[in-house]
């Protein structure tokens, strides 16, 4: 670990986030241009993700499986507004074995189109329906600008593909997912996401209805953090996915697909992280508690290590490390898990064992306020309480940042300075040309509107035609 220190936050966020990464050692640059190479630390981080995230969808009826990541290119081709919007990003293999291939191959940017014609395979009568399947994999987008977690050309994520017998069915699926990935980013990454409909310009390609949760950095810029889409039966028609109905007709399937990536690494990391490092909220750190023994001598190290090593026993429902690395200080230890983002610090000594006590250092409480001095009698109860209660301060302290930083407003002038340092609440007629100028006047776009929200009447920020709803506007990654 580097002993430089980071750069402030509030100098230069988005330095500060590229040398965190590093430092924090969650991943590193790859020798491709815009990969990266995700460290085991951040593997953990994903792989706790990934286990919250797939015990909810199992627990609602999803299954795993896996598809190839080689897609025929008249694949792409067969849903129109799809092969538009992703056309940029692909990356084609055109070579394969030392011969020119007679079709070129689609390395895998999404997979709607590989599952749609197995789908249209899979699916003869309404009995086949519902098809609830998940996959984990990772995925290819050739992006010009890219950032790691955040967009790079290779990034992992769980892409779910359903397929139904009516479209109340396919829009009941789409809000559950989106509910569920709500409650994955409140409950487990305490990151306050704002769950809402996407507008026609922003919408993923090829779907009739794009659902999202939006959450808001440190820097107040926007992330969209999970989507879900209603797709209609646009792919089941281009893929040919029918059925025979009830009454013995033949109907095409209604179909959705659902996502969440590896940029919710960076959402961890930029709605929670301070000056110091990471801030990694507990139910989802790789390590929750990590306990780092002091002593001046060896006769102390006796005294000290084997409580430390019994209280680590003691401790096993908790992801937990003990650092008795004898080559660098007390001090420089603190220094790395907070740098790492580690909840709990555990300090013991020859003095709190002789009182039966130790010292618990909260990560997100700084200095002396953060510490808690416990009796190690039922310290695992008092943990239990302590992590829980830093889950809770973390979703309020990203809850009321993002609250202090979201406008109302009615007036244009007062709009393009809202957006300057915060997302602005406004009426929009839903007019693409109102979005286009917009984002070409102040860079900022539709984040989404909130589901939650009842119609009213007012009149569009920009236009001043009436508008019958609010719209999330904001600078997003």
């Amino acid at each position: 670990m580097s002993e430089e220190k980071l750069p402030k936050q509030s100098e230069n966020f988005s330095e500060w986030y590229n040398q965190l990464i590093q430092k924090a050692e969650l991943a590193d640059y790859a020798p491709v241009r815009g990969c990266m190479v995700v460290r085991p630390y951040g593997w953990a981080l994903w792989e706790n993700i990934q286990k919250a995230l797939d015990g909810r969808f199992k627990e609602t009826g999803h299954v795993n499986a896996a598809f190839p990541m080689f897609i025929p290119m008249s694949f792409l081709e067969k849903e129109k507004e799809h092969v538009e919007g992703f056309s940029p990003e692909l990356a084609i293999v055109t070579i394969g074995g030392g011969q020119t291939l007679e079709e070129p191959l689609v390395v895998r940017p999404t997979s709607e189109t590989i599952i749609g014609h197995m789908y249209s395979k899979w699916v003869q009568s309404y009995r086949d329906l519902p098809i609830l399947i998940n996959q984990w994999a990772n995925v290819v987008r050739w992006e010009m600008r890219t950032r790691m977690f955040l967009r790079t050309l290779e990034f992992y994520w769980q892409e779910g593909h359903t397929a139904h017998e009516t479209a109340e069915e396919a829009e009941e699926e789409t809000l559950k997912i989106l509910d569920l990935y709500t409650d994955f980013a409140v409950n487990e990454a305490a990151v306050p996401v704002i769950p809402g409909i996407k507008s026609e310009a922003e919408k993923f390609a090829g779907a009739n209805r794009s659902y999202t949760i939006e959450a808001m950095m440190r820097d107040t810029k926007a992330l969209q953090s999970g989507t879900s889409h209603n797709l209609g039966q646009n792919f089941a028609k281009a893929f040919d996915i029918t059925y025979l109905d009830r009454n013995n007709e033949l109907q095409y399937a209604w179909t959705t697909s659902w996502g969440v990536s590896t940029r919710f690494v960076g959402a961890i990391i930029m709605s929670h992280g301070d000056d110091q490092g990471l801030i990694l909220p507990p139910r989802l750190a790789p390590i929750q508690i990590v306990i780092v023994p002091i002593y001046k001598n060896e006769e102390a190290k006796q005294k000290v290590m084997p409580v430390v090593k019994q209280l680590e026993k003691q401790l096993k429902q908790f992801r937990i490390k003990v650092d008795d690395r004898e080559n660098v200080t007390p001090g420089f230890k603190f220094n790395d898990w907070e740098l790492r983002g580690v909840p709990l610090r555990i300090e013991i000594g020859p003095r709190d064992v002789e009182n039966n006590s130790l010292v618990v250092a909260q990560r997100d409480i700084p200095g002396k306020e953060g510490k808690l001095f416990l009796s190690m009698d039922h310290i695992a109860d008092q943990l239990t309480t302590i992590l829980d209660d830093f889950h809770n301060r973390l979703l309020q302290r990203a809850t009321d940042f993002r609250d202090s930083h979201i406008h109302k407003t009615d007036n244009y002038e007062e709009f393009k300075n809202i957006v300057q340092q915060g997302w602005a609440y406004a009426y929009w007629c839903g007019n693409a040309a109102c979005e286009a100028a917009i984002k070409d006047e102040t860079k900022a776009t539709t984040r989404c509107r909130p589901l939650d929200q009842e119609k009213s009447e007012g009149k569009c920020v920009y236009c001043g035609e009436s508008a019958e709803y609010r719209t999330y506007f904001a600078k997003a990654y």
